[in-house]
């Protein structure tokens, strides 16, 4: 995926989190904190390519993280994740507060890149150090971006249609409650049988 790409798939992804209140604090979230800090790492995964837009700038760290792991190797997992908040929340000073919307918002940008990239055939290995990749291959590079594009645009336009509001993910959540809905359902027509 071009960094046009990811750009615009953060901006979706940050607006759709805020609207699906993924989480609490992503749900009362600044969206002058969100979408920048989303923004802001959403190319940061591909500092393992001295090519790429942030590889082109930051060459003392690109290349050393490509020979190391190659591109879409550690950088493109859920292990580089990890390491990356563990290594943040051990390294923040106690008393400076970064906003809990900022490294939510800097978190979904990261993850926004990882999940983009699975729509490419090349996938990304969510497991690493296991090669295995997880891919669905929606969109094909050697058609150029147009479809990317539009596809990005798209799921911009679907989170601004999301409808805010909706209720939460947690205990009583609207996947807790599309399934609960699901389940009397079935019960009443179990029920109805029954009878």
């Amino acid at each position: 995926m071009t960094a046009e790409g990811h750009i615009i798939f953060a901006i979706a992804s940050a607006i759709f989190a805020k609207r699906a209140e993924l989480t609490p604090v992503l749900a009362s979230a600044d969206w002058w904190h969100l979408v920048p800090a989303a923004l802001l790492t959403c190319l940061l995964p591909d500092i393992d390519h001295p090519k790429s837009l942030l590889g082109q700038r930051l060459k003392w760290i690109s290349q050393p993280i490509a020979r190391a792991f190659g591109h879409r190797g550690f950088t493109h997992s859920l292990l580089a994740v990890a390491v990356s908040l563990w290594l943040f929340q051990i390294n923040v000073p106690a008393d400076w507060l970064l906003p809990a919307d900022v490294l939510q918002g800097m978190t979904l940008g990261y993850l926004s890149h990882i999940v983009a990239d699975m729509l490419t055939p090349a996938g990304v290995p969510l497991l690493w150090p296991i090669r295995m990749r997880f891919r669905f291959p929606l969109l094909n590079s050697q058609k150029g971006n147009q479809l990317e594009r539009v596809l990005c645009l798209a799921l911009v336009g679907y989170a601004l249609w999301f409808p805010a509001g909706m209720p939460t993910f947690g205990a009583n959540g609207w996947p807790e409650q599309l399934f609960s809905t699901l389940q009397n359902g079935v019960g009443r027509i179990i029920n109805a049988r029954s009878d």
